[in-house]
């Protein structure tokens, strides 16, 4: 599953394909639809949720309130059925989806929508291999650094100025992150643990100088 951009996206992967999945692109509704999402995806497989003998979740980067709603709810289903949970890098999971699509050979980039008119963003040498960490700027400040390459995500296509050669897909799906840390897990690979990427502070804060009322 992953919450960390506008889809919010689930599948249920066998470990050789998957076999169900559900998406649904809503940037303020993520703690609404992820769970309906799991019992259409799991209808569609035919299948328990006890059946499920590990969890993937999208650990970002992405906003606070969205990322926390994924994280949150594969850290419970983890607890409750003593299964293990695994991390994998959102970006990773669009640069995987855009080469399985066949939309980017050789070296691209992902960005997506960080808002503040900024992007997440990362370099790939191919689409199973990051050649940096995931870092969050405005796309202006990192045109230059992209130019010539194609630039896959929703980030793209929000600043065609600052990156002319967008491409699909825009969001991330969780078929997608599922086959990358399938693949992974069969190579004997480690994952990441499944903590958040916010890679910047949440917008919500705490005001330094409120004044406390207190009864006398």
């Amino acid at each position: 599953m992953d919450t960390a951009t506008p889809a919010v996206t689930v599948a249920l992967h066998d470990g050789t394909s998957v076999v169900a999945s559900s998406g649904q692109v809503d940037a303020r509704r993520h703690g609404e639809l992820l769970l309906p999402a799991v019992d259409r995806v799991l209808a569609e497989a035919g299948v328990k949720l006890d059946a499920v003998t590990g969890v993937v979740v999208g650990v970002g980067p992405g906003p606070y309130t969205g990322l926390r709603v994924g994280l949150v709810t594969a850290a419970t289903f983890g607890s409750a059925l003593a299964v293990p949970v695994h991390g994998i890098c959102t970006l990773d999971g669009l640069a995987y989806a855009a080469g399985q699509d066949g939309g980017v050979e050789g070296p691209f980039a992902v960005a997506t929508d960080a808002r503040r008119k900024e992007v997440y963003w990362a370099r790939y040498e191919d689409a199973r291999t990051r050649t940096g960490e995931p870092a969050v700027d405005r796309p202006a400040d990192i045109a230059r650094a992209l130019a010539g390459l194609p630039v896959v995500g929703a980030g793209a296509a929000l600043y065609p100025e600052a990156f002319p050669d967008a491409r699909g897909p825009e969001h991330v799906a969780a078929g997608a992150l599922a086959s990358l840390a399938a693949e992974r897990l069969a190579a004997g690979q480690k994952l990441l643990e499944p903590q958040p990427l916010y890679l910047r502070r949440p917008d919500a804060q705490v005001p330094k100088n409120y004044k406390v009322v207190t009864p006398k």
